[in-house]
């Protein structure tokens, strides 16, 4: 019994079961739309609003540098899945791989691990998208009820000093079943839907940049790394290491 939750599944069982399966899933993904995929999970919420925290709190000016180390563990993360993928090419992603090579048992938990880790991601990106309709909306002077745009372990401070609590995030709610159901209508059509999503982007980054140059100060640049301020991973080298963390966490 020990070692059968240890069992390992070979490439040619893998490959066998793949082309035997009817209800195998179908290659309907090209080479751009993987790649506008990849694009469209590295640049995130976190990009759009992680970055400014992680560089107020913890790495300064030098969250250049954790943008390079987090860059690192991307391409030697992709790497390895691109590496795997060559060998074991069937559905699967890190479950099949740790079956291949691990066996049942760690191929379970990392199969878990996938489900809380993609669980995490969508209610992070919802809430992030909760807080910038919210954002929008007070723009034009529409206020959304406090109580219905935070989860029930939030408070928040109204103007007049009354404290409320949260009921239900239901911005966050709307997003996560929209994309849903736009994931159950099919493959093609939510790559499609990811490929706009990806060029607007893609096209708002490059004009902030553009327009945004001019406006640099070096002399926010004095000192790049700031010394530590007594506190692991405020400033200094632990600084950029955790705001590396953060984004790569965030993409």
């Amino acid at each position: 019994m020990a070692l059968s939750i240890f069992q390992k599944k070979s490439i040619t069982n893998l490959l066998a079961e793949a082309d035997e399966s009817e209800k195998g899933l179908k290659r309907t993904l090209g080479a751009r739309s993987l790649v506008a995929l990849g694009i469209g999970a590295i640049i995130g919420a976190g990009l759009f609003s992680i970055t400014g925290g992680a560089a107020a709190n913890q790495a300064g000016p030098a969250i250049t540098l954790s943008f390079v180390v987090a860059a690192l563990g991307c391409a030697f993360a992709g790497l390895c899945y691109a590496e795997f993928a060559s060998m074991i090419p069937v559905a699967g992603s890190a479950y099949t791989y740790s079956y291949a090579t691990m066996g049942e048992m760690i191929a379970w938990i990392i199969g878990w691990d996938l489900v809380l880790e993609y669980a995490v991601g969508a209610a992070t990106v919802g809430i992030s998208w909760s807080r910038y309709l919210v954002k929008f909306l007070e723009y034009y002077n529409l206020h959304l009820p406090p109580e219905l745009v935070m989860s029930p372990f939030d408070t928040a401070t109204l103007a007049n000093g009354a404290v409320v609590t949260g009921i239900v995030n239901l911005p966050a709610v709307f997003i996560i079943v929209l994309m849903s159901l736009l994931l159950i209508r099919g493959t093609q059509e939510s790559a499609m839907v990811n490929g706009i999503i990806v060029t607007l982007k893609v096209t708002v980054v490059l004009i902030f940049i553009f327009l945004g140059w001019k406006y640099i100060n070096s002399a926010n640049y004095t000192p790049y790394i700031p010394d530590n301020t007594g506190n692991f991973g405020e400033y200094g080298f632990s600084g950029i290491i955790r705001a590396a963390a953060i984004v790569f966490l965030r993409t």
